[in-house]
């Protein structure tokens, strides 16, 4: 068997195959992507005089798939460089290469006989060992595999990704009986590890987990907006965030999905189960109606809903006209906003008395029997069916972490009340006085597996800051951060202010846990486990001490943010950052300066502050333009203009990093600094770059000066503004930013190529922000960016 995946195979360049290509590419495996060879030529290849036995029309469809690639969005690759990898192909020439492939993954048309011709010439070339998989969404792969080889078989499983497969993170593997448990073994820790994905164990059933659970609860909640009169604004306004669900909700998710491939999934189920619940799977008449118009969602521009210029809406299923969307209004929504915890809020909706809480009880409850009934069918465990929902449909908890929220005893009563069938095995925990699924044991959570409860095992690198801390409590803390004892004499500095917004609070605990790392610790990680890694400053904080006048404090603020930043470059013990999802201005400022980088890599850094009117303040002007330097050849002459330009483009055009690897492209992050592909490792990651900093004898680096451009740099950097605003690129205010800039980045009014401290430019940037803060136009951007929540242009 493999050992590593060295090169893969693709066989299929639709949405989905590319996709898996794309993120094969992202985590660098060279891979063959192959489809069928065209029958006709296309009318460009007819003007160009191609034939049908020109290599261009063979790989048509592969080629064609991989060009589209660059344009999608959200964007397949991590990186665009990193198209490179996938080399286009097809099913007649080039069936031989897969001799070379040590993972082949199927995604041709959803038709078992086809599939089994597939497998068949597959089996003819593949190498011994090599694994070969199917991304079937609900095709029996137990049948997949019939009239194959034992070899065939035992290399031979399911891996359900889903779509997009950059960012969705189930990854679902599906043995059959004849599956080595090595293989097993080595692609669910493969998926983990290097694919960054969250796997899950399914067993061979129609739509495996995910989507058998998804579906049936998206068909019953149509079904219940039928019955009860709800329009799809309003289902979608109380099934979305508010019951910790993803933005999408339900309405708007059918539409990204796209109708079609719905009803194709749900057919499937129909066609492939028996009993109480069949019917559920039935498509409603109006939804038969809307494919037939070609109202598919996204896709085609209309579904449920309907964008006309700036509004949303909604498709009336009666009338089939679209109207203005609507928001369900009910006491019980207007409570639950006041509670945080997601389950007090969602005890608090199910069994209110009005017509949220009817919603949302007659949707809920359906889908926790349904996924109680599937226990033993889908899955061996109640953990893998919580974790498929979670990381399949982005939902916040599970069904049966749901179950434990709402009170299993409570609604258990509710259902019986309303003549609902309990499964058995529900009866008999609840007679044994068994009353949730979890709970918490030695220090970690067990869970509900037949009549016992058993700890909850996960990767070793999977870290729970939130449990870390219940058990060992912090260091300190104070209302913006806590250091807390990771182990293995590391210490984590852990941001928990609004937004992860820096102030005060945070500088004085990055100062802290400086000082309390070199006395008695290895080194430090700073990170956290929230939606962002951190998103700047606190910006309504300095805007009330802005229109107060208030400047003197803006420059202390200031200067304690630069000083504390220069604090952790020059740490004597080391310190990395951990920065994932959005990592914005004073985000990325604190990265930058720390001795290694440890990044998601879904990282979306950037230096954002002319979106408000303002320069970096913290040091991230100097910090971006030393990593430029430093990827410059050393005993050489380069054009030091040239690094200043490609600078102070990156800053005043606000460039943000797509990715973890494109971060790399704008050098907010080194070739040395490191990349997650799984984010729950990310931690773990950092913590490992600590100690092995540590061990390797870390020291602080030395402190040189830096050379600058001075004022011919500046006059450069500066007439490249003015040509923008004299095309009417940009506005006089962000002219006037990009004088400030220019100044800073060209290092003040001195010769070209002198040689300066860093301490000089900090001051200069400090000057130049306290002077931004006090424009006007700069305090009305900064008022528009909290009040809307994106940048105005003045």
């Amino acid at each position: 068997m493999v050992q590593h995946i060295k090169k893969a195979a693709v066989l299929g360049s639709g949405v989905m195959g590319s996709g898996i290509a794309a993120h094969l590419a992202n985590i660098g495996v060279p891979t063959i992507l192959l489809d069928i060879v065209p029958r006709e030529l296309a009318e460009d290849e007819k003007a160009k005089g191609l034939t049908l036995e020109d290599k261009s029309v063979r790989n048509r469809l592969s080629s064609q798939a991989i060009k589209k690639l660059l344009k999608q969005k959200p964007a397949p690759l991590m990186s665009k460089d990193d198209i490179v990898l996938i080399e286009a192909g097809n099913m007649e020439d080039d069936m031989e290469r897969l001799s070379e492939c040590d993972w082949i993954i199927e995604v041709v048309v959803e038709n078992l006989e086809i599939k089994k011709q597939v497998f068949e010439r597959i089996e003819q070339v593949r190498k011994p060992g090599s694994i070969v998989s199917s991304n079937t969404s609900g095709i029996s792969i137990e049948a997949m595999a019939e009239g194959r080889s034992d070899d065939f078989k035992k290399h031979f499983l399911g891996t359900h990704f889903f779509n997009p497969p950059r960012y969705l993170k189930l990854l679902e593997v599906i043995p059959t009986k004849d599956t080595s448990p090595e293989v097993l073994s080595f692609i669910t820790q493969y998926g983990e590890e290097k694919l960054g994905k969250g796997v899950v164990e399914a067993k061979d059933t129609p739509n495996f987990i995910a989507n058998r659970i998804g579906t049936y609860g998206l068909h019953i909640t149509v079904n219940e907006m039928l019955k009860g009169g709800y329009s799809a604004g309003e289902v979608d306004s109380v099934t979305g965030p508010l019951i910790g669900r993803p933005k999408s909700a339900t309405f708007r998710t059918l539409d990204v999905v796209g109708l079609d491939t719905f009803v194709h999934v749900a057919k499937n189920v129909y066609d492939n189960v028996e009993g109480k619940d069949k019917e559920v799977f039935v498509t409603p008449e109006f939804m038969k109606k809307m494919v037939e118009k070609g109202w598919l969602g996204s896709k085609t521009g209309q579904g449920f809903f309907l964008k006309k210029g700036k509004e949303i809406l909604q498709l009336n299923p009666e009338t089939f006209e679209y109207e203005p969307r609507t928001k369900l209004k009910a006491p019980s929504i207007e409570m639950s906003k006041q509670i945080k915890k997601l389950p007090e809020k969602l005890k608090a909706l199910v069994y209110a008395d009005d017509r949220a809480g009817a919603l949302l009880w007659n949707i809920i409850s359906p889908s926790l029997l349904y996924s109680a009934e599937l226990l033993g069918e889908i899955a061996d465990d109640i953990v893998a069916i919580d974790k498929a929902m979670k990381w399949g449909f982005g939902w916040e908890i599970g069904p049966f972490e749901m179950w434990d929220a709402i009170g299993l005893e409570k609604s258990v009563n509710k259902m019986k009340s309303e003549g609902k069938e309990i499964p058995a095995w529900i009866e008999e925990m609840l007679s044994n006085g068994i009353t949730s699924f979890y709970k918490k044991e030695d220090g970690g959570v067990a869970y509900l597996d037949k009549d016992e409860y058993k700890l909850l095992k996960e990767n070793e690198k999977i870290v729970h800051l939130k449990s870390l801390k219940e058990k060992n409590g912090v260091i300190k803390k104070n209302s913006g951060a806590s250091l807390i004892d990771i182990g293995n004499d590391v210490a984590l500095l852990e941001f928990h202010s609004p937004n992860n917004a820096i102030g005060l609070d945070i500088i004085q605990m990055v100062n802290y846990s400086l000082e309390e790392v070199d006395r008695n610790y290895k080194g430090l990680v700073i990170g956290n486990q929230g939606k962002n890694f951190c998103v700047g400053a606190n910006l309504a904080m300095m805007l009330m001490e802005a229109q107060d006048d208030n400047f003197f404090e803006i420059e202390m603020v200031i200067r304690h943010f630069q000083q504390a930043m220069m604090n952790v470059k020059y740490s004597a013990k080391p310190v990395v950052a951990a920065p994932f999802a959005m990592t914005l201005g004073g985000g990325t400022e604190i990265s930058l300066p720390t001795s290694q980088i440890q990044a998601s890599s879904e990282t979306y850094m950037g230096l954002v502050e002319v979106g408000v009117g303002l320069i970096p303040g913290g040091g991230g002007n100097k910090e971006l333009y030393i990593n430029h330097l430093k990827t410059m050849p050393k005993g050489v002459d380069f054009d030091l203009q040239a690094v200043a330009n490609k600078v102070f483009e990156t800053i005043a055009m606000a460039k943000v990093s797509t990715s973890g690897p494109d971060a790399r492209n704008y050098n907010f992050l080194s070739e040395q600094d490191g990349i997650s592909f799984n984010g729950d490792h990310l931690i773990h990651d950092a913590k490992q770059a600590v100690i092995s900093l540590y061990d390797k004898g870390y020291q602080a680096p030395k402190r040189e000066k830096v050379p600058v451009v001075g004022e011919t740099g500046y006059a450069t950097l500066l007439l490249g503004a003015q040509n923008m605003h004299l095309s009417g690129y940009i506005s006089d205010h962000d002219l006037t930013i990009a004088k400030k800039l220019s100044h800073v980045i060209a290092g003040g009014k001195v010769p070209f190529g002198t040689k300066v401290d860093e301490q000089y430019l900090l001051d200069l940037e400090r000057e130049a922000f306290v002077s931004l803060i006090g424009e006007p136009k700069t305090q009305q951007r900064m008022q528009h960016m909290l009040v809307k929540g994106k940048p105005l242009r003045n």
